[in-house]
């Protein structure tokens, strides 16, 4: 398609605080800056001045940023960015301490609060106090084992405040699953809700909480939140207090410890399907620049935005949702499953909260397509502006359900980045089309190539998505790595000084990329590389499947795609269903595409953060074991893909 599926009119694009920064840059530092493209050169062809102009755009709140940008450019890993500055993360998520609301929660219970940013501020300054009285101090890590709640912003800018260290999984973790992230941190200070609720069934975190503590010996203070249960009996975890009573410092001041650009603010974990996760340290320095240039100039977030994300505490998207407090916007939490009580819940949230920008993951958009969702004759959603995508990737047909059942008017924006970075590679723009299929552009700063098999970069091709410049947002490093080793393999391996993502992908002549999954995942039937995107984007679109999974089975020296599907109730895969859905891929994609086999399976195992996961079915295939099953929200799942009779032959 050359049309494009959405125009920002003008008055859009002048307001746009991408275009104030343009002008910025043009009147200040280079006059050449015209237009996106001139302002993307500049900003990979002079990082320095790029990155000092965000800092200013973004108003960051610094004892001081001192005068070098950069230390050992352009070494990969190993430049260091404002080396002389001293900041605190906290202090600029609270730059607000005004009577605008800051978060706005609902509970998939009915349950709703609004905390203003001084009623935030408040909140923090106790729970910092109670930190401190923990002997928590820069660099003590402080775990939430929280759904995502007021409480767990609080407790997470509380322990930035005094530069400790957040880390936070979701309460649906396993005992192994916390274990296996948070055993290997340490943590002194663990928060944990006393209960969840999902689906509308209440779930008790306290019984789990006290076997996890067997294996965290560090953890001196357990501070339970009461959430669901909301009179929790807290003796029921040796040493445990409550959340008023860890709290109770009313005279309180809010105060910051200020500290170097890179010291640790997060640690986020990798999936940990092939082993014990990786643990992913994130500075406040990097992490706070890089999420003003995002939610500012690609996402276009102001102060009178309301900005939902659904998220859960485990997944890196919670942690850029909530620097929606530093642009002064008002924070949306939601608690609970995005169909309870049916799949109108989440936009029912947008006419009610009169939210503005709307994230979400791929996998829910194609979920309300195929549930029939229609939400433009069902609901005003006068306010949403902007539709943010996300979690793997969001398919051309779900382009088209957008503009066609949600809103016409809307920027709608799929957007690609990881764990690894905090953030994002590519991004939407307030001042581009948007086409169908199609991230809008890469990220300021942020110099993507495509490369080949052979390491070379093409472009309209598709290859490794690859970053070669430097930016603020790459790793600290790697918990327990203390020569870089792990670091250095996970992303520098493939091409010496040069970051390789894992994403399969292809810029396109107009500036945008596609994504077709990851590249460990691609297939190579015949020695020819096929993301398995590609094939799920004409599957999925079929009204009898309700989501599959694609596979290459090693067989006969060569390579056989396989693909499972999960049908639709009262749906049997018989042969003219799988004549329908060879001949949908062959008409669509390509004769390579066409699976060898199709089987039917009852469920597809996935990660706790919702992540399909084809390379633990791929191992579970060829009888090699999954190292980490505790990394998935339904580990039995794998059981039907085990000796499969059909997989033999």
């Amino acid at each position: 398609m050359t049309e494009p599926m959405w125009k920002p009119g003008r008055e859009r694009v002048a307001g746009a605080n991408l275009t104030r920064f343009m002008r910025l840059v043009a009147e200040n530092m280079a006059p050449e800056v015209r237009d996106w493209a001139s302002l993307y050169r500049f900003s990979i062809e002079r990082p320095e001045d790029f990155w000092k102009a965000v800092w200013e755009f973004g108003g960051v709140e610094a004892e001081t940023r001192g005068e070098a940008v950069t230390e050992n450019w352009p070494a990969m890993p190993g430049t260091s960015w404002f080396p002389d500055a001293r900041l605190n993360f906290a202090e600029n998520l609270l730059r607000f301490r005004d009577d605008r609301p800051a978060l706005a929660f609902a509970g998939e219970n009915g349950s709703r609060r609004t905390l203003t940013y001084a009623e935030l501020a408040e909140q923090v300054a106790r729970t910092a106090a109670g930190l401190a009285a923990a002997g928590v101090e820069p660099g003590d890590r402080v775990a939430g084992y929280m759904p995502n709640i007021p409480e767990t912003v609080i407790a997470m800018l509380a322990a930035s405040s005094l530069g400790a260290v957040w880390s936070s999984c979701s309460p649906d973790f396993g005992v192994q699953g916390v274990v296996d992230r948070f055993g290997q941190i340490e943590p002194k200070v663990l928060f944990t809700a006393s209960a969840y609720s999902y689906n509308g069934k209440p779930f008790d975190c306290l019984d789990r909480v006290s076997t996890i503590l067997e294996s965290l010996p560090t953890v001196e203070k357990v501070v339970v939140v009461p959430y669901v249960d909301q009179s929790p009996d807290t003796g029921r975890v040796a040493g445990a207090v409550s959340f008023s009573e860890f709290t109770d410092h009313p005279d309180a001041e809010l105060k910051f410890t200020r500290l170097g650009f890179d010291h640790p603010l997060y640690i986020l974990y990798s999936s940990g399907t092939t082993g014990v996760p990786k643990c992913i340290v994130h500075g406040a320095g990097g992490t706070l620049l890089q999420h003003l240039k995002e939610l500012m100039l690609h996402t276009d977030l102001k102060r009178d935005d309301r900005f939902f994300y659904f998220t859960t505490c485990g997944w890196m998207m919670w942690n850029w949702l909530v620097s929606g407090l530093a642009v002064g916007s008002t924070v949306v939490l939601y608690d609970g499953s995005p169909f309870h009580p049916d799949g109108n819940v989440l936009w029912d949230l947008v006419d009610e909260l009169d939210i503005s920008v709307f994230g979400t993951s791929a996998k829910w958009v194609a979920a309300c397509e195929k549930a029939d969702i229609k939400p433009r004759e069902t609901h005003r959603l006068e306010s949403l502006k902007a539709i943010l995508s996300t979690g793997s990737p969001l398919v051309p047909e779900s382009f088209d359900y957008v503009y066609r059942d949600v809103k016409a008017e809307v920027q709608l924006s799929s957007i690609s980045g990881g764990t690894d970075i905090v953030s994002c590679f590519a991004l939407g723009n307030p001042t581009l089309p948007v086409y169908r299929g199609e991230l809008q552009c890469p990220g300021l700063g942020m110099k993507v190539e495509i490369r080949n098999d052979d390491g070379d970069v093409v472009f309209d091709e598709t290859g490794e998505l690859t970053c070669s410049m430097p930016f603020p947002c790459m790793p600290v490093r790697f918990w327990n790595d203390p020569d870089g080793k792990k670091y250095a393999s996970a992303y520098f391996e493939t091409h010496p000084g040069v970051w390789s993502h894992g994403d399969y992908a292809r810029l396109t002549p107009r500036g945008g990329i596609v994504i077709y999954g990851r590249s460990d995942a691609t297939l190579n039937p015949g020695g020819v590389r096929i993301g398995t995107a590609e094939i799920y984007r004409q599957v999925e679109k079929l009204d009898e499947i309700l989501e599959s999974i694609c596979i290459g089975q090693e067989w006969q020296d060569d390579v056989r795609v396989v693909l499972f599907v999960r049908l639709r109730e009262g749906q049997e895969l018989d042969e003219a269903l799988e004549q329908k859905i060879r001949q949908t891929i062959r008409a669509n994609a390509t004769p390579r595409h066409v699976p060898a086999k199709i089987l039917s399976v009852p469920d597809i195992p996935r990660t706790v953060s919702g992540k399909i996961t084809e390379l633990a079915v791929r191992d579970v295939v060829h009888g090699r074991p999954v190292k980490n099953t505790s990394a998935l929200a339904n580990p039995e799942a794998l059981d039907h893909y085990r000796n499969h009779p059909e997989l033999q032959g």
